[in-house]
């Protein structure tokens, strides 16, 4: 086989995989993890490109007027919905790459 030809056939594969990357990124913005802290005090949605949909936050947390806790339960649920959001695409991805770990894709 010549290099022409062998670096034509690696090019297409680059390509097709470049597509498939685009179509999961485009279904993972539809996909959705929930995390929530204290309790359930406050509760996150993520998509799964890592973006904050949603925080609800329990009145009787406000009522306390602890308002140091609530950022901490605020962060560690945001936090936990990343983790989870990115667990989500690590799954996703290994399906698309067979098991491969390809550092720096996700």
């Amino acid at each position: 086989m010549s290099n022409k030809k062998m670096l034509g056939d690696i090019m297409k594969q680059a390509q097709a995989l470049q597509e498939r990357m685009a179509k999961l990124q485009e279904e993972a913005a539809k996909k959705t993890v929930e995390a929530s802290s204290g309790g359930g005090m406050v509760t996150v949605k993520v998509s799964g490109r890592q973006q904050v949909l949603s925080v609800a936050i329990d009145p009787e947390i406000i009522k306390s007027g602890d308002v140091e806790m609530l950022q901490d339960l605020i962060m560690a649920a945001v936090n936990e919905g990343l983790r989870k959001s990115q667990e989500l695409m690590a799954e996703e991805m290994k399906g698309m790459t067979g098991g491969l770990n390809i550092p720096g894709l996700f």
